[in-house]
């Protein structure tokens, strides 16, 4: 009877023992910060078995040393040694480790360039995408993002990631002024690079996305927030055009600086002097030109679009000939007059046209500008087909072009004269990309404004004037990257099903398998009756 006690007893002290010991442990794995308090609830747990131990003693080492005891122990040590050979492999697969892409276009691996950008990576630079779902192509962005920013990371320790949904934390999205889905924001200490959707994917003639790239876009994003390479932008001068460095009210010295806080560099060429066009030029920006291009200035620009050149043009109603041409030759016109507008102005001056966020082209993604006595930008008949022009910003349909403007008196449209109806103050031309484009392939970018002073110093922190001329320089320069990186660009592809195909998938995941499952348990049920 006493035997029979001490036994239960000891299996008691062992049971306790073994649930102390187990508690202990998983304490110490999922809650580090108390420790101590584990390592003193498994020290308990080791003590109680170790009391059981000793009270049952011959029983214990009866078990171990019969036959049954025997083969346990063997069990056991081969069960050990195989965890032990497993936790060995892992430690040492820990530091030691080889990966292999095996997708048809390396779509995982990164080329040497980045890795070699990444090694060299001396401060720390923090990645934003801000993600939500609005389309198929949002998804595909998401998870193409993740899968090589998460590769990136491999090489760098300096590189953080967060992946942010923008309708669970609007304001985050508003304080780093993001506003479309998929938009990825790099940051070094004061540096900044906002990588928009469109700069990840590729459009057929069809506009529509045909594959996905981003590698060379956020590698040159990490050069730039970390002040290694910067984009170069130049300004025209010598035709009377507004200076960068005035403080004057027609200055653009306040445009020049938010150049350089989007860590543009930004210089001035003047063709008189230097009559070329400088080999890290990445855009040109013409604003307000009053004399006219000389013949050979007037060539060299023609042949810089004709080469894939990317220009900006800031015109004025009173723009010098020459100007205009260059337009002109790439599907749009200009006209003498201003650009009246009843329906929605900058009181009292009729002639300020004030756009709203809805008059505004979506990518742009500005709440409201004004363009001060400005002329309107008109498609040609005969523009060529493989031109895509697409207005930035335009007015109501209560708005005109005047002819002749008499600042005296009230503006009235006079019919057959002036040109009524939602007129273009900016456009957008690019040359649409080819299905099978090649390397040699002259993406010409231009944008043309019908204004210059919107930007210039008096006007710039007016309403969203500013964010209006910024925008523009970043569409214009979107693409452009600061390194050349083998292209690994991910086909964007979609699975066509017909209506009868969907019905199939749907009903056969459905229904069959459960009807099978069934009839297999009938089947079953039926022999063992």
């Amino acid at each position: 009877m006493q035997s029979s006690s001490s036994s239960y007893f000891s299996r008691l002290l062992a049971g306790l023992g073994v649930a102390a010991s187990l508690s202990g442990l998983i304490v110490m794995l999922l809650l580090p910060g108390i420790r101590l308090a584990a390592w003193g609830v498994l020290a308990l747990g080791v003590a109680l078995l170790t009391v059981a131990f000793v009270l049952d003693f011959r029983n214990v080492t009866r078990a171990v040393t019969g036959r049954r005891g025997l083969f346990g122990a063997g069990t056991g040590v081969m069960a050990a040694i195989f965890i032990g050979i497993i936790i060995l492999v892992n430690a040492v697969s820990i530091t030691n480790y080889k990966r292999f892409d095996i997708t048809s276009l390396g779509q995982f691996t990164l080329t040497s360039k980045t890795k070699e950008v990444l090694a060299e990576l001396d401060r720390p630079v923090e990645v934003q995408f801000f993600f939500g779902v609005a389309s198929e192509i949002d998804l595909t962005l998401r998870s193409y993002a993740e899968s090589l920013l998460n590769e990136y990371k491999n090489f760098s320790d300096k590189l953080t990631v967060r992946f942010i949904d923008t309708d669970e934390q609007p304001e985050l999205a508003r304080q780093n002024e993001v506003s479309t889905y998929s938009t990825s924001v790099f940051k070094s200490g004061d540096l900044r690079r906002v990588v928009f959707p469109w700069q990840l994917v590729v459009l057929n003639n069809q506009g529509q996305v045909s594959a996905i790239e981003a590698e060379n876009a956020f590698t040159s994003a990490i050069l730039e927030v970390t002040g290694k390479v910067q984009k170069r932008v130049y300004f025209l001068t010598g035709h009377g055009e507004a200076g960068i460095f005035s403080n004057a009210s027609n200055g653009y010295n306040n445009a020049r600086k938010g150049l350089q806080d989007n860590l543009f560099q930004v210089g001035t060429l003047d063709l008189a002097v230097n009559p070329r066009v400088p080999d890290d030029m990445v855009a040109l920006i013409i604003v307000g030109p009053r004399d006219p291009l000389t013949s050979n200035e007037f060539d060299i620009l023609k042949r810089y679009l004709a080469d894939g050149g990317w220009m900006m043009l800031m015109l004025n109603p009173n723009s010098p000939e020459n100007f205009r041409q260059i337009v002109e030759d790439w599907g749009v016109r200009t006209e003498e007059g201003i650009v009246i507008d009843e329906q929605s102005f900058v009181s009292p001056n009729k002639d300020f046209p004030l756009v709203t966020r809805t008059r505004f082209a979506p990518f742009m993604a500005v709440a409201e500008a004004y363009f001060p006595g400005a002329t309107a930008i008109f498609q040609k008949d005969d523009a060529p087909e493989n031109l895509e022009i697409t207005p930035l910003a335009y007015t109501t349909l209560e708005s005109w072009l005047e002819k002749d403007l008499d600042p005296k008196s009230e503006p009235v449209f006079t019919e057959g004269a002036d040109i009524k109806g939602a007129l273009a103050l900016g456009v957008l031309i690019a040359v649409n990309l080819p299905e099978e484009a090649d390397e040699g392939f002259k993406d010409t970018r231009l944008i043309v404004f019908g204004d210059s002073d919107f930007a210039s110093n008096q006007h710039f922190f007016d309403g969203n004037n500013g964010d209006v001329f910024l925008k523009a320089v970043n569409l214009l320069t979107t693409g452009k990257e600061l390194i050349s990186i083998e292209r690994k660009v991910l086909p964007f592809r979609r699975m066509l099903v017909t209506r009868e195909q969907v019905n199939f998938i749907t009903y056969s995941s459905v229904a069959v398998l459960p009807l099978l499952v069934l009839f297999a348990g009938a089947v079953i049920w039926w022999r063992r009756r």
